[in-house]
């Protein structure tokens, strides 16, 4: 089995490959990460991963509150995930390569950067001033009958955004706009689909491309079935989501 080692990110969404993540960076355990990932050459990848949180906080709290105000605020790379943080985590999560990393005047960083390939969780480090993971690589294997369930999922998928965006083809993507490889359609599906966590990670750790493509099917059907019942629902962007404020 071969790892590597990288800082560790862990988010309150999933990281799909393929997917840009933006970042607002302001902890000073993330921060020193950021400085950490500027210190190598511009010609080599600035990586870290991010996995998901199955149960902590992704901002660690800065002042004391409810239900002791008097208490101290957690501090150090494992704030918010108690004393055995790697319990804390999904254990599939995705490598990330930051593009950009900007430092703004007040120290804080915003960066972008964009999910390379899915990693298991060997171990977590909290040693240092941030989290750091040994991980394994994770091959994506195609599966039996990727193609075809590619092509179902991307017509399940534009009726679905069809719903989304209250049949006003104004706002759809066309055919053009989306891909035909079908590892690069499941994590771009798997990515837009308005579902909560939990499911989007089973996404993620899925064994191979056509097994995410046929629970895609079915989640797509259902979920189109039960947005004609609701009022329409503006169409999210299929690349990017939402600026993660950590």
């Amino acid at each position: 089995m071969t790892t590597v080692r990288l800082p560790l990110f862990p988010l309150n969404s999933v990281l799909f490959p393929g997917l840009v993540l933006p970042l607002n960076v302001f902890e000073e355990r993330y921060r020193a990460m950021m400085r950490e990932l500027l210190k190598a050459p511009e010609d080599e990848p600035r990586r870290f991963a991010v996995v998901a949180i199955r149960d902590g906080h992704e901002v660690a709290a800065s002042a004391p509150g409810m239900p002791d105000p008097t208490a101290l605020p957690d501090r150090g790379p494992t704030a918010g995930f108690g004393t055995d943080p790697a319990k804390s985590f999904h254990s599939t999560g995705c490598v990330a390569d930051a593009a950009t990393i900007r430092e703004r005047a007040d120290g804080t960083f915003e960066v972008l950067a964009t999910g390379t390939t899915r990693a298991r969780l060997v171990s977590v480090d909290a040693s240092g001033p941030f989290l750091t993971a040994e991980l394994e690589e994770l091959p994506e294997e195609p599966g039996e009958e990727a193609g075809a369930l590619a092509e179902g999922v991307l017509r399940a998928f534009r009726q679905y955004q069809k719903r989304l965006a209250g049949a006003r083809e104004r706002s759809l993507s066309t055919g053009a706009d989306l891909p035909d490889e079908p590892s690069v359609v499941s994590y771009l599906v798997a990515a837009a689909m308005m579902l909560d966590t939990p499911s989007k990670q089973r996404l993620l750790q899925a064994p191979d491309t056509a097994s995410r493509l046929r629970d895609e099917l079915k989640l797509l059907r259902s979920e189109t079935a039960i947005i004609r019942s609701l009022p329409s629902l503006p169409a999210s962007e299929l690349t990017r989501g939402q600026t993660n404020l950590n």
